[in-house]
């Protein structure tokens, strides 16, 4: 009993905490298939625990294998650290956000901003017209899952948010997909390319903060986790995994390229009048 009540405890552990989509599930309906694919994604707060449950995860596999007299191989296709950004490079990098300062929106960016927010009924307070001051990190909930954590382990770096979308849309939607095409997203992403370029000048005519920034990430940073890559030597690049839907639909992308030869805006191309809002 206790066995079967511990394993269905882990198994609970792991749903709470992971993804999973089953890339194989044989080949024909009412038949044992010879073989099976499985793909995880496990989601925590700090490499230890994404260590636990890449090892539990594994642990699990290796139990159906013998239970079932089979066998199993795995193979990591990307691992993400939580970001671990630097404060030196952060204070430098605000001076130069507020000297930028933000975007000035036209009546245009703040009517089809507010008109989405209303739309999807979100708070409708427009586009953002203060930076935000820096304050220190609180605690995560959760983060990006992409190397930029990885590199900040490796490496004094920080992130940049400039405001090239609209505020309170839900994240991964069509919703935040609109702006991507209009003004708001280039007068956004030009204040941003100014405080990169701003910020990398500070360092490299500065060596004094180049070498703060490296003290801070040695004997605050790192002084007490090491970084440790998930992905093994034996662990090779997944090109193979969307081959099929890039040759599939990158030819039909190409259609909808911008040529700046021929227009003047890519909302002039697709022939959209802005902004476009429910009357």
């Amino acid at each position: 009993m206790n066995v079967g009540w511990n394993y269905r405890r882990e198994h609970l552990r792991l749903q709470q905490r992971s993804h999973y989509v089953v890339i194989n599930g044989g080949d024909q309906p009412n038949v044992v298939p010879s073989e099976a694919a499985v793909w995880y994604y496990f989601r925590e707060l700090d490499y230890a625990h994404i260590k636990e449950l890449y090892e539990l995860g594994n642990k699990m596999a290796q139990a159906a294998t013998m239970m079932t007299d089979t066998t199993v191989t795995q193979r990591v296709v990307g691992s993400a650290w939580p970001n671990h950004f630097n404060k030196v490079v952060a204070e430098v990098q605000h001076k130069n956000i507020e000297t930028v300062g933000m975007p000035v929106w036209s009546e245009a960016d703040q009517t089809l901003a507010k008109a989405l927010q209303k739309e999807i009924g979100a708070k409708v307070d427009g586009l953002k017209t203060k930076v935000k001051a820096l304050e220190p990190p609180k605690e995560s909930m959760g983060g990006g899952s992409d190397d930029v954590g990885d590199i900040s382990w490796n490496v004094p770096m920080v992130y940049l948010r400039y405001p090239a979308n609209i505020p309170n849309l839900p994240g991964h939607s069509w919703e935040n997909g609109i702006a991507m095409a209009t003004p708001i997203a280039h007068k956004g992403s030009t204040a941003g390319a100014k405080v990169q370029a701003m910020t990398a000048l500070d360092f490299l005519l500065s060596p004094e903060l180049v070498k703060q920034a490296w003290s801070y990430f040695r004997d605050v940073q790192t002084k007490d986790i090491k970084y440790t890559p998930l992905i093994n030597a034996s662990d090779q690049p997944a090109i193979e995994l969307n081959k099929d839907k890039m040759e599939k639909f990158v030819p039909e992308l190409k259609k909808y390229y911008y040529d700046p030869t021929r227009y003047r805006t890519y909302l002039e191309q697709l022939g959209i009048q802005y902004p476009t809002v429910r009357k």
